[in-house]
């Protein structure tokens, strides 16, 4: 391990994880991430990097956010944080969380897992050195422009973080990072998983061939184009993208219904091809484009998405597999995975807890996040291992 960049800067404070419950699983993934890298790098540089609170069998902070009969709740730290380094991780679409009210069983929303952020952030006190947000899904990243007289709910809820003291928020792949703006003194980085998708796409399909000729990167809509530039380029593939033709005249569940999928690009007969996307939600957009491509005669077709969400159910995912309109589908851990959906032959999952220890590492020590947000080399090396 190259120790270097974590000598330029001891760590700002002794570090603090506070993983929420709708992160449980993954919190104590990058909790053991922490641990084996910081253990590793005081085997390289015992005498810079031994200060208090340095090295620890855990990072993990002990809290609570317990649920009164009215469905109130409150936030408690069950140890001092004062002086630390708070990092509060929290997956606000894990519809999984339950709790009751009134005597009646009651799912959290995003809206739930927001608030406990923000008791975490109260409970504190004002006594943390500095308060990180890793908050991978932007909680209502969706709601990032206004269109007529609709609420602003992403740039609120940035708003009230940063006014309760929060210095930076981490995100992956936000649907629209111009959002940042209207925080601009407040700390935002926007992560991508290209790496770490190509690393697993590699690791399940090995017998790929990675060229111009036999694959093709897709983006499902203009909104996406510049996510396929990038893999296309870092790649060397061709790109090709649909646009969705609405009907504005009928809103159907708060948007316009999609009339048609139109393709622009050259020929995918037989070429595998990469589709593309932020998030899979219901999944219709995403199998009516697969659907086209194999129209046009394309290969294997694979999704990658970086938040799996699902929402309406695996069984049309596993119906487009059985017809083999779908080849594999992956997205990552940085949502909640059902068991249902590990057990489907189709799907890979994206590990990104090594990848959160590594930028929670790289803040607290106050060092550039350059190279982590932009890993061209290691996107190159790790293209030619695979293609040798």
């Amino acid at each position: 391990m190259n120790s270097s960049r974590y000598l330029e800067n001891l760590p700002a404070a002794p570090l603090k994880l506070a993983a929420l419950d709708s992160v449980v699983a993954l919190g104590q993934e990058v909790d053991k991430q922490l641990v084996l890298t910081r253990k590793q790098l005081l085997k390289e540089q015992p005498e810079t990097l031994s200060t208090s609170g340095y090295e620890n069998d855990t990072y993990l902070a002990k809290f609570e956010t317990p649920r009164f009969g009215t469905g109130e709740a409150k936030g408690s730290m069950l140890e001092s944080i004062r002086g630390t380094d708070l990092f509060i991780l929290s997956d606000v679409v894990n519809h999984s969380i339950t709790y009751n009210i009134n005597g009646k069983v009651n799912h959290k929303s995003p809206d739930d897992h927001f608030q406990d952020i923000k008791r975490i952030i109260a409970a504190c006190g004002g006594n943390t050195h500095r308060i990180n947000i890793i908050m991978p899904f932007l909680y209502e990243g969706r709601q990032h422009r206004r269109s007529n007289q609709e609420s602003l709910d992403c740039a609120i809820a940035l708003q009230e973080l940063f006014q309760m003291g929060v210095k930076n928020i981490v995100t992956f792949d936000a649907h629209d990072p111009r959002v940042q703006n209207s925080i601009p003194l407040c700390g935002f980085d926007n992560f991508f998983t290209t790496l770490q998708f190509l690393r697993s796409f590699f690791d399940s399909v090995p017998d790929a061939i990675v060229d111009s000729e036999h694959m093709m990167a897709i983006s499902p809509d203009e909104g996406g184009m510049s996510r396929a530039v990038y893999y296309a380029t870092m790649l060397g593939l061709d790109m090709g993208m649909f646009y969705k033709r609405r009907d504005y005249s009928t809103v159907v569940n708060g948007k316009n219904p999609i009339v048609a999928h139109e393709f622009l690009g050259n020929s995918v007969s037989g070429k595998d091809v990469l589709i593309l996307d932020d998030m899979i939600a219901s999944g219709e957009s995403m199998l009516d484009v697969a659907k086209e491509l194999k129209k046009r005669n394309a290969k294997n077709v694979y999704i990658a998405a970086t938040y799996g969400l699902f929402t309406e159910g695996l069984e049309k995912f596993d119906d487009a597999y059985e017809k083999g309109l779908v080849h594999r589908i992956l997205t990552t851990n940085l949502t909640y995975q059902p068991p249902e959906l590990l057990s489907k032959p189709y799907y890979i999952s994206v590990d990104l807890s090594k990848y959160i220890a590594l930028i929670i590492d790289t803040i607290n020590h106050d060092t550039s996040v350059n190279d982590i947000i932009n890993p061209t080399e290691k996107i190159q090396k790790l293209l030619q291992e695979h293609k040798k």
